[in-house]
């Protein structure tokens, strides 16, 4: 199945009406619950902890951001919910177990739970302040978030920009999630939610269609976490080990899912520091946008 990569994804649909089953916090929650239970190549899952990162550190911060995202859409504020989740995850937990998730739930749960999430989001990054950048700095400090280094410009251990979605720009060739903002959420909205929602389309269960999505990710776009951590060399053999997977089958072939442990065998092999988080981060995001589009309905099997 050598043509997976250049399968064509359906558009993610754009709605104005949804049935609302879920609040904003509750997809939130929700979506993380869902990401996190996934037993996903390389993450941490119901079956598998790291040393310093357990499940139920996920667990906790899925729930503890959960009133958090709820008030985003009133108080309007991307950064402060950012700050707020981070400082809200670290009162359950020592662990950074979602700053890049809650940097990408922050715009998507500010935009008014009425109203399409692909349409109005490109307004609210348009609107970033000066304070939503010193929020987010703040709060990835707070976090703790691991390789991140020293670079010459926005340095986040320095003073933040004036221009968050500038510093995102200078970010975004080196990190997926900076390039979610730069981009409009390109790889959520175009990659990540049609991909979940083809894989249920074509009778595969929600945790099945997660994993697809996630090695598919993993084969398109080395893991920033990896490359940070490991290099680019690593990275690189993460993706090309992902595409290997795809190229083996799909969800019910034997030599897929012989691939996915392999992959997985591999990715855990070296003290979890391949671990493909950026990865679970968009797989969290497309999640939330599904279950607040109506594009993931209950009940989940």
């Amino acid at each position: 199945m050598a043509s997976e990569l250049g399968t064509q994804i359906a558009p993610m649909p754009i709605s104005d009406q949804t049935t609302q089953q879920f609040t904003i916090g509750q997809c939130a929650t929700l979506a993380c619950l869902l990401e996190s239970t996934t037993p996903k190549p390389g993450n941490v899952h119901r079956g598998a902890d790291f040393e310093d990162m357990t499940f139920t550190d996920f667990v906790a911060t899925a729930v503890a951001i959960g009133p958090v995202m709820e008030t985003a859409s009133v108080d309007r504020c991307v950064g402060a919910t950012v700050l707020e989740a981070v400082r809200a995850s670290g009162r359950v937990t020592r662990a950074n177990t979602n700053l890049g998730t809650v940097l990408l739930f922050a715009p998507l749960a500010v935009v008014s739970r009425d109203t399409s999430v692909v349409k109005e989001l490109p307004e609210v990054l348009a609107r970033l302040s000066p304070q939503d950048a010193s929020d987010v700095y703040e709060a990835i400090r707070l976090a703790g978030a691991s390789g991140l280094g020293r670079v010459s410009e926005h340095d986040v251990h320095g003073r933040a920009p004036a221009d968050l979605l500038d510093a995102m720009k200078v970010a975004s060739p080196r990190d997926l999630i900076a390039r979610q903002y730069v981009t409009d959420f390109h790889e959520v909205f175009q990659v990540t939610v049609p991909s979940i929602v083809q894989g249920l389309a074509s009778g595969w269960s929600l945790p099945d269609s997660i994993i697809h999505t996630h090695v598919r990710l993993m084969a398109r776009f080395p893991d920033s976490l990896i490359v940070r951590k490991c290099g680019e060399e690593v990275g690189t053999t993460a993706s090309l080990r992902a595409r290997a997977v795809l190229d083996a089958g799909q969800p019910g072939d034997q030599a897929y899912h012989t691939g996915l442990e392999d992959l997985d065998f591999w990715l855990r092999s070296d003290g979890h520091r391949r671990n493909p988080g950026t990865t679970a981060d968009l797989i969290a995001a497309g999640l939330f946008v599904g279950l607040r589009e109506d594009l993931i309905i209950p009940p989940f099997s």
